[in-house]
């Protein structure tokens, strides 16, 4: 059955996101402590920092840059600062804990094939001991390895962003696992500076007992499949995003808006549609304040999996 309210991953509280020590050369960049770590655009591993409590990483991140054209990037995580911190907030589950504990593994390499055209390779080994797919699955749930491709580029006023990965099971994981992520986007940029997008994304479901579908725990998932946040956990038949949305310089300020469609990758059926608008500018007078009002409206054609939900956000940000 859905839940009565929809989830609001914003808990009262602090934590300590970051403490960490670091040395930057010319060719290379280590890390070492609680820190951010944010992988390309975010959909696999991010830091979420749209949230109250801020999603940071314990471990060591390293950074070289072998070639000028080829980028490397190896982190191996123990722990970290989840969304749904502090420990003592009524978001932190056992589904959901305030702070992970682990042992994860992250490989990637960009390579720039052109000035405009670049295409990125990543093997993920996600361990998540004290994390499950939900409340009701067995610790370890989470455990995988995701490996995929992604090439992304422009050609005048055109871009585009082309993704493919599997995911399966990492050993200890009490599933199977085996599903697939698929990506295609088109954007083209106006005169004047809006830009219009459209696209597609594809996080598959899984054969099984509960839910063995493609997830990404240690993403930016609030950037994506709606501000809504009804798919922070992928749905056990997964979920098509078939989505359109354009920014628009308004006034001085920003404009965003986008429409998505969502069904379910296996079996068919939709799960509903989402409208999302945010516009932001800085606030008259007052240097590096920029105020933000964020709607999110999500209209649901499953109510088994869940209700209709609304999200208004008022936010003003000091930058110094």
């Amino acid at each position: 059955m859905a839940a009565a309210y929809p989830v609001v991953a914003d808990p009262a509280g602090a934590e300590i996101n970051q403490a960490l020590l670091r040395h930057a050369g010319t060719r290379t960049v280590a890390t070492l402590g609680r820190q951010r770590i944010n992988l390309d655009n975010q959909r696999f591993v991010g830091g979420s920092a749209w949230r109250q409590n801020e999603q940071t990483y314990d471990g060591v991140h390293l950074q070289l840059a072998a070639t000028p054209r080829l980028a490397l990037d190896y982190a191996w995580i123990g722990g970290g600062s989840t969304i749904f911190g502090p420990a003592d907030s009524s978001a932190s589950t056992g589904a959901s804990p305030s702070d992970s504990s682990g042992d994860s593994h992250l490989l990637r390499a960009a390579l720039q094939l052109a000035p405009p055209l670049r295409l990125v390779a990543y093997h993920y080994r996600v361990e998540l001991e004290d994390m499950a797919v939900t409340a009701a699955a067995p610790l370890g749930t989470l455990d995988s390895r995701t490996s995929g491709l992604r090439l992304e580029g422009s050609r005048g006023r055109w871009s585009y962003a082309g993704e493919y990965a599997r995911q399966r099971d990492l050993a200890g994981n009490p599933w199977r696992l085996d599903s697939r992520y698929v990506l295609a986007e088109l954007g083209y940029a106006l005169a004047g500076g809006s830009v219009l997008k459209a696209g597609y994304e594809s996080l598959g479901g899984g054969e099984g007992e509960g839910n063995r579908a493609f997830q990404t725990p240690l993403a930016t998932r609030h950037a994506f499949q709606g501000w809504a946040d009804v798919f922070l956990t992928t749905p056990a038949q997964g979920v098509d995003d078939r989505y359109a949305g354009a920014t628009v310089p308004l006034a001085g300020g920003s404009l965003q808006a986008w429409y998505h469609d969502f069904a379910a990758e296996r079996g068919g059926g939709s799960y509903g549609r989402e409208l999302d608008v945010s516009y932001a500018h800085v606030v008259p007078g007052v240097q590096g304040l920029t105020g933000l009002l964020k709607l999110a409206r999500y209209r649901s054609d499953d109510p088994a999996y869940s209700a209709d939900t609304g999200k208004l956000w008022l936010q003003l940000q000091y930058s110094y």
